[in-house]
């Protein structure tokens, strides 16, 4: 019983942190897409989050004037960790950051349809949309597992997440660049440079 529990309680982890937004509507991609940008990703930085700053809620809030931190726990590739989440005045998650062991931040996850990637890419656009290359990508493993991670054109640093809607293995390769068309962009990593 008590691993049935932990499992369902695992899945909706799991499944929270790979959702685009939970203001996601399901309405079609105009609900998904805004052009409304409330953090730019570069290669240099997350809005004001740079490879300097330090890992802590008060460092955090400062890098991101009028938003708030609070402590989550989410899934990475392959495990889940803790992670101060950046919400905006609206009470909506925009970003995760996580912990180095420098005491800096390592890496900071975009969830949002209002955030824009360094190439204008946003949460809920179509790796057609996007124009992602199929030869930039690779399988997801563990808890991304049927997910497509790829780099974005041109920044190294900058990873971009899709999930394959309706895919069905196997998933230790891609799919075929058909099913691959549809999957949508779920997340935008940077890690700093180094």
């Amino acid at each position: 019983m008590r691993l049935e529990v932990l499992s369902i309680a695992l899945l909706g982890v799991v499944v929270t942190a790979c959702s685009p937004t939970a203001d996601y509507d399901g309405a079609g991609t105009s609900a998904r897409l805004s052009n409304i940008t409330l953090v730019k990703i570069t290669e240099d930085h997350v809005g004001g989050i740079t490879k300097e700053t330090s890992y802590g809620q008060k460092a955090i809030e400062a890098a991101l004037p009028g938003f708030t931190t609070e402590g989550i726990q989410t899934a990475v590739e392959n495990n889940t960790e803790w992670a101060l989440a950046a919400f905006n005045t609206d009470g909506f998650q925009v970003l995760q950051v996580f912990k180095g062991q420098n005491g800096k931040v390592r890496s900071v996850h975009g969830v949002t349809h209002h955030l824009q990637g360094p190439n204008g890419e946003r949460i809920g656009m179509t790796f057609a949309d996007v124009g992602t290359a199929r030869a930039d990508c690779r399988a997801g493993k563990n808890l991304w597992r049927g997910m497509a991670i790829c780099k974005s054109t041109g920044h190294p640093n900058v990873e971009l997440v899709y999930a394959i809607p309706g895919y069905q293995g196997p998933f230790d390769q891609l799919p075929p660049s058909n099913d691959l068309f549809d999957a949508e962009l779920q997340r935008i990593l940077w890690t700093p440079k180094t």
